[in-house]
Formats: structure tokens, sequence, C-alpha cells
């Protein structure tokens, strides 16, 4: 293989789509480190490891000798990104996007080199643009377009509002390209539209145009929905050590991978070795343990991970779980399964009653973690070593 053959695995590993290719491909040969950009509005105060995916994929993109530009929106901040939603943003004040941007600067380090980094502002050039200059970067978009939008078509025909100054944001967002002369461009995936109006401002203003790169948006510990600090399925990359290990270890054995591919630095190579053990008949957990590892030390330091381990150990220890405990397979349905339903046709309790007795009164724990939450969902693919009282256990399988 080539060296831009090579480049283009890296690149493309978990990505979504790849527009275009081509392009890509041309802007290598040339060469020269290309400007990669991905922007991000300072709309909380903590990242979660969903955010992360895009700055992962910088982080390829600077190892690879590529220029990366972290963009924090503190002016579309101000507006508020629309995208998804069935009703008009909430705009942040100036106060809240500068607070919050100071926060995104710091966590950014924990991934990229901040010796190759360069942070950019998009007010350096949004607060210099006149009422003038906005008409005219107005007037390359039409409201036709902008209609062909999922969210803002479904909002219009379904007669929700949609307040003018939300057109604004693909367009600010895509004349950031411009001012940033950007080769590369990533996003989510509901972020494409806003990442192909840069291509075509681009255009306008005598560019090149941008190659466009989404990557997925990454699923929560239930599996289905995105990770989002609002839904509670999200892990907090400044959460303590021993809380992500813990929330890393529930992830599913069919999630995991999903996980690996998107947020593990591990070769290809060695994730397709890891594949090839578990059907061979390794244990999941051994490749789960290794990855929440890495995540740790990542955010905290190596001592940090191999001290969560330890603790995770000691817990799951705690109750003298045997080696020879039963092995249940148990029918989540597409919404997983209750933690009282889960126990009752385990056989380890005799009714949703009696479950909920006993984890009022301390006697559940799931992989050695007290259960304290009644509404507990164990999640479709997940598999937990499920415990009541001192003697009582069993590996339950859902799916």
């Amino acid at each position: 293989m080539s060296a831009i053959d090579d480049s283009l695995d890296i690149i493309k590993r978990g990505c979504d789509e790849l527009l275009i290719e081509a392009e890509l491909v041309e802007k290598l040969k040339r060469g020269k480190p290309l400007r990669i950009k991905a922007g991000f509005d300072p709309t909380a105060p903590d990242l979660h490891l969903g955010h992360t995916v895009l700055i992962n994929k910088l982080r390829q993109f600077q190892e690879l000798g590529h220029e990366v530009m972290f963009l924090i929106g503190d002016f579309t901040g101000m507006i508020g990104d629309p995208t998804g939603k069935n009703v008009t943003r909430k705009p942040l004040s100036r106060d809240d996007v500068i607070e919050n941007a100071k926060t995104y600067e710091q966590q950014i380090y924990k991934i990229l080199d901040p010796e190759k980094t360069l942070v950019m502002f998009n007010s350096s050039w949004m607060g210099e643009m006149s009422a003038a200059d906005l008409v005219q970067l107005a007037a390359k978009h039409t409201v036709a377009r902008m209609l062909e939008r999922d969210d803002f078509h479904k909002r219009y025909n379904s007669g929700q509002p949609i307040a003018i100054h939300e057109f604004l944001y693909p367009l600010i967002q895509g004349y950031d390209s411009v001012a940033m002369k950007a080769d590369v461009e990533l996003g989510g995936t509901d972020q494409k539209f806003n990442l192909l109006v840069g291509r075509e401002l681009q255009k306008h203003y005598g560019q090149e145009p941008q190659v466009v790169l989404t990557m997925p948006i990454l699923e929560g510990l239930d599996g289905v929905q995105k990770m989002s600090k609002s839904l509670g399925n999200y892990i907090g990359i400044a959460e303590p050590p021993s809380e992500m290990f813990g929330k890393l270890m529930s992830v599913s054995d069919t999630l995991m991978w999903r996980y690996i591919e998107l947020l593990s630095f591990e070769p290809l190579s060695t994730v397709r070795q890891w594949k090839k053990e578990i059907d061979e008949g390794r244990n999941p957990r051994d490749i789960k343990v290794m990855f929440a590892q890495e995540i740790i030390a990542r955010f905290h330091d190596r001592a940090a991970a191999d001290k969560a381990l330890a603790d995770f150990d000691a817990r799951f220890r705690q109750g003298a779980i045997p080696d020879d405990i039963a092995d249940i397979a148990l029918d989540g349905g597409d919404a997983g399964l209750s933690i009282t339903q889960l126990l009752k046709q385990a056989g380890l309790v005799a009714s949703t009653s009696e479950a909920m007795r006993q984890i009022d009164g301390g006697g559940v724990r799931l992989d050695g973690e007290k259960v304290s939450d009644k509404g507990l969902v164990v999640a479709k693919g997940c598999t937990v070593v499920a415990q009541v009282g001192k003697r009582k256990f069993a590996r339950v399988q859902v799916s």
C-alpha cells in the first residue's frame, strides 16, 4: 500500500461519509499539510465521550502531519444551533459562552497536542463583519436550499416557527470555512448540510472547496439514544476514574466495538486481533477492561487507570462471586429489561415486589455495584452478573 492509502485507512476509520474522497486524494498528493477544521459551540462547560469522537479524528489528522484548527464557535453559540431541533434553540449569553470556552480549551489538550493545535474563535471575523457584509453573505444562499435541510423542512411543513436568525447559522458556519481556508471540515452526521454549505461558500469566494468528513453520533450507555448529559447516558471526560471505569464496563458487548472504533487509539490491526480472539472464545470483559484503562489513562493517568481496575475488581469480588454461576439469556425487546423483571425472570426473586424490597434493603448488585435505582433498565445486548443477597447469582445476557 502507498503512503496515501495508509493515510486514507486512518482518516476513514469510523467515518460515516467522506465527500469527496477523490478530492481528498488530490489534496494529499500535493504533499503539503492540509488545514483541518472542526467547530464546537461551547454550549455546556463539560465535554463527554460523545464530543471526543471528532476530537479523536482531529488527533489522527495531527499525527499524519496536518494542521489542526479547533474552532470555538463563540459567535455561533450566541445564535443557537438549530440542528435537529423542532423548536427554536435558546441562544447562550456572552458570559456563558466565554466561561464554557475556557473549559473546552483545558479539556481538548487531553487529546490534542497543544503545540500543534490552532484554537480559533469565530467572533474574530464575525465580530468585524458589518450589516452590509452579512446581507451580502445571506445573498449567497436561498430559502429553498435552506428548506432542503431535514429539520427545517419538517418544521416548515408542520407549521413550527423558524426564526430568521436560524437560517444564518449554517451560513456563518460555512463562512467560517472561508475565513479559515479549510481544506477538510469534520462534523457529526447531523452537521452534513452545514458542512456542504461551507463547500458552496468557498466556491463563491474563489476558494477550492473543502472535503467533508462526517462522523457518527456516538450512542450513550443505553445503546439507543445519542450520548447526552440531559439523558443521563453519558460518560464525562472529567468524571472520577472509578465512575468512568464502571460506566465503560457496563457497556454491552456489542456496543463495546462501536466505542472502540470511535474512541480507541489502538491500531486497526489490534482491534481485528481482539475480534478474532473473541470469536475464538475469549471473554469480552478482557477487551473491555483494556479499553476502559486506555480511556481513563487518557483523561487522568495510568496510575488512576490501574487503581480504577483494582477498585472495580474488589467491588466485583464482594460477596464471593462463584466461578460456576448460571448463564441465563433473557429477551429484553428493543427497550431492554427493567432490573425488577431481570431479577424475577432470572429466578433470583419470586416477584417484582420482592425485587423492590431487596433493592430498598441494599441486597441487589449488578457486576458488584449496589443497585439503588428501582427504575434501572439493563440495555439490550448487555451481559451482567446479577446478585441478590450473599448466595444468589446469575450471569444474565439481555438479548
